[in-house]
């Protein structure tokens, strides 16, 4: 049985008989993290973009771990350059590792790399699938058409979607999205970690059950879904 982990922001681990897998592990820094960087262990890092607060512990993680960091083909070349063990892929590209297959999908978001680094990154969302399940997660964006083709291409078992507002898509647009991709099961990110992305996670579950009739659950960090 898959199982995944919640560990604040939009950090979730996925556990599979195929490998275990971390997508942006922003631990250190994270009023909201429920663990710190140095007992994770993973086998692949799925990493959505190159802001501070989704690249977070990649880098310490990778080399620790050894896990490969799976990225746009420039955020790869970035880390691969500070010594990170690294796969580079694209925007519809997708590839089967040990640990599952991975596919990239368009996120509307920015990408930077710090503004001492001048690196830009283009922001992608995963499409995760292991053990027969797929997760997808959204990434950083606002609300996409391309959501409605990842709805009639994919069998979605889990959509972890941001709700936060303000830098991404709020919870109105998020269940549009959702009502797009046609998922299984919702679970809200990407909110709640500052004031400025302050969200009422529960309101967001009533009004995406009633309104689309998906099932969503909310996850505290340190949370453990088995589906």
């Amino acid at each position: 049985m898959a199982k995944l982990v919640f560990h604040g922001h939009s950090c979730f681990e996925c556990h599979t008989e195929e490998g275990r897998v971390i997508i942006d592990p922003f631990l250190t820094g994270n009023p909201l993290a429920d663990i710190p960087q140095d007992v994770v262990e993973s086998d692949a890092v799925l990493l959505t973009h190159g802001h501070s607060d989704h690249l977070g512990d990649t880098e310490v993680v990778s080399k620790r771990t050894g896990a490969l960091v799976v990225a746009t083909f420039e955020l790869a070349n970035y880390l691969g350059a500070r010594g990170v063990n690294v796969h580079p892929m694209h925007i519809g590209g997708a590839r089967r590792f040990p640990f599952g297959r991975v596919k990239l999908t368009v996120a509307a978001h920015g990408g930077a790399v710090g503004e001492e680094e001048g690196v830009h990154s283009y922001p992608c969302g995963f499409i995760y699938s292991a053990e027969g399940k797929t997760i997808f997660h959204a990434g950083d964006t606002g609300l996409v058409s391309e959501f409605d083709l990842i709805g009639t291409t994919e069998q979605i078992d889990v959509a972890l979607l941001p709700i936060g507002d303000n830098f991404t898509m709020g919870p109105e647009d998020a269940i549009i999205a959702a009502s797009m991709l046609k998922p299984k099961m919702v679970v809200p990110m990407h909110y709640n970690t500052w004031e400025v992305i302050e969200q009422d996670p529960q309101r967001f579950k009533e009004m995406l059950e009633d309104e689309a009739g998906i099932k969503c659950t909310v996850m505290a960090p340190g949370d453990v879904l088995e589906f």
